[in-house]
């Protein structure tokens, strides 16, 4: 008898296949004596040395098969490996307390752990997790242990885990692997975004997934967010059926490829990508994007053991300018710091980094590092169709001071004999309530607005999306989310400027026609998922949205708006 498991639909898709649980290696630790402290070290250094030659191959394949910035990610991994404070602290508590390695290393590393674990952001919980890979893979050599070897597996298959580590997805193949389901994670894990970069189903946070026996027969439903486990004939066929359909969806998505993004009535909108990497044009090429509404620098920073110099900096901006031959590329300018830490930029220790020293609120300190990064964008602007925006802006002076420090970096070229765009417009990401509330005063002053709805949720609702206890909070239809994201985009048009979305919530079929209604001008959202949205504003009606947004705007919860929705914009 087949029985179902609910969790959230992660990447869209349907999958059938046998299920292969991912088990982990038995890394038990006992504690023992031992006197013999030189020992001890040699065999740390041997499980270094080999975990290292694992990660390099990790990030290779990463790099080959996903792009700089996954590959960045065990370039970090590699980083915590090699910390002479974490090495030399675990060296020490072998010779001092007498004990062995595993045990040592067991020791310090929780120590680490419990410390990132208990600050309140999501980048240094996700710290926590690469020192906790980092460790289970030094344990394994110690222990003489194995992880399985994903890239071994050579049937199809859906891996069931309880969560997959980056280490894990880096190794997934997608012609053999049809899809996963996990207990835990959300829709912006780790994992759930990989899901959807290699286009395979993923339903995650199902709390009970590691319930499923190896070899059950699983169906993945990414649409509904379901896992069918131990399916009935019946069922197989209807899942089949599914499987059809949704293939001929996509192929009918193609279709729309060179096509305008336009309402059934006629309204253009301009449908972009986020990317983090040159390597992410390719994708934004083939699913049809207007243009680039987010690019993340920071990823030109890290997984480093130096600041990229202007001129990598340059020949960065200036490969996407290019390929993507006029079409917009907005570029965020450096979004580090205090949650985002870079080896080579010791930076102090904060009690709550992800409000605190960070982005723009750094580059306004340290400019000789944004002096650097205007250089390359302005050198680069003549190669394309350049838009900057600042992040992380709460106040009209900061927005000054940041314009101010661009104009003089484009006069001092310009002294030195060096060509920039005359039509580059100057933004900026509205991520913080002050912004929201001030877009009146702010329209009067930038060229754009870039809402960047993934930390305006979070600190509009006081919630760390990433938490699971308090993830029910992050809303995206909300009635006061709605409301800041109207008065945004009201403001831009008052003064005959321009307004788009660079958050999770430009990609939502829940969101978009509200969001059309609204009058949202540009869509920012996964190249992925550019294809299907175009789709669905096809068969929006502006005018019947418009009409629609002063209902949407007296309703109380999140919930009311969605099955409003639904009911009256997405009903087959």
């Amino acid at each position: 008898m087949s029985s179902i498991i609910q969790g959230i639909a992660a990447s869209a898709g349907i999958a059938i296949a046998k299920a292969f649980t991912l088990q982990a290696p038995n890394l038990t630790v006992e504690k023992r004596t031992t006197t013999e402290a030189a020992s001890e070290h040699t065999r740390l250094d041997d499980a270094l040395a080999a975990s290292t030659v694992d990660l390099e191959k990790i990030k290779d394949r990463a790099l080959t098969e996903f792009g700089e910035e996954q590959a960045a990610i065990f370039q970090a991994h590699l980083l915590v490996l090699n910390d002479p404070d974490w090495i030399s602290q675990v060296k020490d508590y072998v010779s001092n307390e007498q004990v062995n390695a595993e045990f040592a290393v067991q020791t310090v590393s929780q120590t680490f752990i419990d410390l990132f674990e208990a600050m309140d952001n999501e980048y240094m919980r996700e710290r926590a997790a690469d020192i906790r890979d980092v460790t289970k893979r030094v344990l394994a050599h110690l222990l003489g242990e194995r992880f399985v070897d994903l890239t071994a597996i050579d049937e199809q298959v859906i891996i069931v885990a309880e969560d997959l580590t980056p280490s894990d997805t880096a190794q997934l193949n997608k012609d053999f692997v049809q899809g996963f389901t996990t207990d835990i994670g959300g829709r912006t894990s780790h994992s759930a975004i990989l899901a959807r970069t290699l286009e395979i189903p993923a339903v995650v946070g199902t709390k009970e997934a590691t319930t499923i026996k190896h070899g059950d027969t699983v169906i993945v439903d990414g649409l509904a967010g379901q896992v069918i486990v131990n399916p009935t004939e019946a069922e197989i066929a209807t899942y089949r059926e599914k499987q059809t359909q949704y293939s001929a969806q996509k192929a009918e998505w193609a279709k729309l490829a060179h096509e305008s993004s336009q309402s059934a009535d006629g309204h253009h909108v301009e449908l972009a990508a986020n990317i983090g990497t040159p390597e992410d044009i390719t994708a934004v090429l083939e699913y049809g994007g207007e243009g680039v509404g987010l690019y993340r620098t920071e990823f030109l920073y890290m997984g480093r053991d130096a600041l990229p110099t202007e001129e990598e900096q340059f020949e960065a901006y200036k490969v996407v300018l290019e390929k993507m031959d006029g079409k917009p590329v907005v570029v965020r300018t450096l979004d580090i710091g205090g949650d985002k830490e870079l080896p080579y930029l010791p930076l102090p220790h904060e009690m709550n980094p992800f409000l605190g020293y960070r982005a723009i609120r750094l580059c306004l300190d340290e400019q000789t590092i944004f002096r650097t990064q205007l250089r390359a964008l302005l050198r680069a602007s003549v190669y394309g169709n350049l838009k900057v925006m600042f992040p992380m802006i709460a106040t009209v002076n900061e927005f000054r001071q940041a314009k101010a420090v661009l104009l003089d970096v484009k006069a001092e070229l310009q002294q030195e004999g060096i060509k920039v765009s005359e039509t580059i417009e100057i933004g900026m990401m509205v991520e913080i309530p002050s912004s929201a509330v001030m877009a009146d005063i702010f329209a009067k002053e930038v060229d754009f607005f870039s809402i960047g709805t993934n930390d305006l949720i979070q600190y509009t609702m006081a919630a760390d999306r990433m938490n699971e206890r308090v993830s029910y909070l992050y809303q995206p239809y909300n009635p006061a989310i709605l409301k800041l994201v109207q008065m945004v985009i009201d403001a831009a048009h008052k003064e005959g400027k321009w307004a788009g979305m660079c958050g999770e919530m430009a990609g939502d079929e829940v969101a978009l026609p509200i969001l059309l209604g609204l009058g949202l001008d540009e869509f920012s959202m996964s190249a992925t998922s550019i294809l299907r949205a175009r789709s669905q504003l096809k068969q929006l009606s502006r005018e019947q949205t418009q009409a629609a947004i002063a209902e949407i705007m007296t309703m109380a919860t999140a919930d009311e708006v969605e099955a409003y929705v639904r009911e009256h914009f997405m009903t087959k």
